[in-house]
């Protein structure tokens, strides 16, 4: 149940505020204030007071405003605070700046002062066109054309071709971009709602996807934009086929593209941040130790500095990609008992920003929590993370679903809890087979443990070392290496066989490619 702390949308807009942004809206309100203001700023010191929104409590701190009158107070308050925060972060934001300058011509425009309005259009173009927000040139061009179309200026001898000229190559370019983020976004909601390929079928119809919706000539273009969301579109295509090192080289085309144009760091500042955090999982997925850690410490560097610091939305962001690294991390070393000191402060932090995380993030940490409780052989606690994954209603990640299921039986089965078995791995298997997720991974395992149970613990080694050759070579093939993505699954059957935790097996792996390397 949602309470009301996440549905009251002034609410959660006052408690998003900084100091510095509390400060700046009393001082925004004082010096324009009615009597009327100073009562919607008693409102916003009680909202501000309040742990969850209550109306009850509310109107008895404000006893002289009805509950008709606070619903008019809110939407006035409402709209002040985004005006007050409109002034405050409007030097901290191209779009803002773009926005105001837009707002000037129109103005000097409704004036008829028309060469005043010419002048800043020629400005916001230029600024916009040197930013790469060409998005931000229709409306500054359609304000020239209606100033040229309707009165007499200089201009008009050699304006009107080139203005028509200049419309239709930034229509052009609008329709380019507008097509590859498209597709970026498709095939990202792909991946949420679905996860990895599961087979054959999933294959072909995201290839087909990909070969309708490409843009013809994709790859010529040469704009910022137009190349970020066609490296993004390859990096979401490959990683759905779970063709991880077609991931790596486009989400490292991804990031290079930024490093390559430092000023866009600016100007895209989520985009980039999420292209580090995408060629984290590239290395994560390939095991690539030593550029993993190099490419944290760039994320960490990036984390510290004042962008970031200084933007809640980028914070937010860089708090849970640099969580699901560090964790990613400890899966790589099999450090997993080390790997649990990161989980009480990042849930802290999960707290505190409850109100601005979409489910997805909190899904996949949950599963990322339940998988260090696992390795370090903690499965009680391993069951609580995942019952929260198993019991979620948001029809996201349909794969995590299943490997939640799956692991929640792997953990009854380390308790011990063999009454329960019979039960849970008919459970799983008819789960995973309507979800289409049954690989011949997951279908060896389940059949293994329903095996198992009857099998007295002194002869399971003979059974877990077939099981081992069973399952091994399936690591080469593509649509059975989801079942090793989700759950290192030969090394928890490698454990078994040699008598080690889990985590040892994994760390002396981590070291045997160290000194590989």
């Amino acid at each position: 149940m949602m309470s009301n702390r996440s549905t009251d949308i002034l609410f959660q807009l006052i408690k998003s505020l900084e100091k510095a942004e509390k400060r700046h809206f009393k001082l925004y309100i004082k010096r324009s204030s009615g009597k009327e203001d100073l009562k919607i700023v008693r409102l916003f010191d009680a909202l501000d007071k309040l742990k969850d929104y209550e109306e009850k409590a509310l109107l008895k701190k404000l006893d002289d405003v009805t509950k008709p009158q606070l619903a008019n107070l809110k939407t006035h308050l409402y709209k002040q605070i985004l005006a007050s925060l409109r002034l405050l972060k409007s030097t901290d934001s191209l779009d803002l700046q773009l926005n105001e300058q837009f707002d000037y011509a129109h103005i000097l425009y409704k004036k008829g002062l028309f060469m005043q309005s010419l002048r800043i259009i020629d400005r916001a173009k230029e600024i916009a066109r040197s930013n790469q927000k060409i998005n931000f040139l229709p409306q500054l061009i359609a304000l020239e054309k209606r100033i040229e179309g309707l009165h007499i200026t200089r201009h008009i001898h050699h304006r009107a071709d080139a203005l028509s000229i200049e419309a239709n190559e930034v229509n052009a370019h609008i329709d380019k971009v507008a097509r590859l983020s498209n597709l970026a976004l498709q095939l990202f909601s792909w991946f949420v709602q679905h996860g990895h390929s599961r087979d054959e079928y999933d294959e072909k119809d995201i290839r087909k996807f990909m070969t309708q919706n490409l843009p013809s000539g994709a790859w010529k273009e040469t704009g910022f934009y137009e190349r970020m969301y066609l490296y993004q579109s390859y990096t979401w295509y490959a990683f759905i086929r779970q063709d991880f090192l077609q991931y790596y080289r486009y989400t490292q085309k991804w990031v290079d593209l930024f490093h390559d144009l430092p000023m866009m760091i600016r100007v895209e500042t989520g985009h980039y941040i999420k292209g580090i955090h995408n060629l984290l999982n590239a290395h994560f997925d390939l095991r690539n130790h030593r550029q993993f850690e190099k490419t944290l410490k760039l994320l960490e560097k990036v984390a510290q500095s004042e962008r970031i610091r200084e933007n809640d939305n980028f914070r937010i962001q860089v708090f849970i990609y640099m969580s699901q690294a560090r964790i990613n991390q400890h899966f790589m070393q099999g450090t997993f008992k080390e790997g649990l000191a990161l989980v009480p402060s990042i849930e802290k932090d999960l707290e505190e920003y409850n109100l601005f995380l979409d489910s997805h993030r909190v899904l996949v940490l949950n599963y990322k929590f339940a998988m260090l409780y696992f390795g370090s052989g903690d499965f009680n606690t391993c069951i609580d993370y995942l019952q929260l994954i198993i019991n979620d209603k948001t029809n996201l990640r349909y794969d995590l679903q299943c490997y939640a299921r799956l692991v929640h039986l792997l953990a009854h089965y380390e308790l011990g809890n063999d009454m329960l078995m019979e039960s849970l791995t008919k459970s799983v298997f008819r789960f995973m087979a309507r979800m289409k997720n049954l690989t011949a991974v997951e279908e060896a395992m389940i059949k293994f443990l329903r095996h198992s149970i009857s099998i007295p613990t002194r002869q399971l080694k003979p059974e877990f070392e077939k099981f081992l050759q069973q399952i091994k070579h399936l690591e080469t093939n593509r649509f059975q290496t989801r079942a090793f993505a989700y759950l290192d699954i030969i090394s928890w059957v490698e454990g078994k066989v040699y008598n080690k935790p889990m985590g040892t097996i994994i760390h002396e792996k981590y070291l045997a490619s160290k000194r590989r390397k």
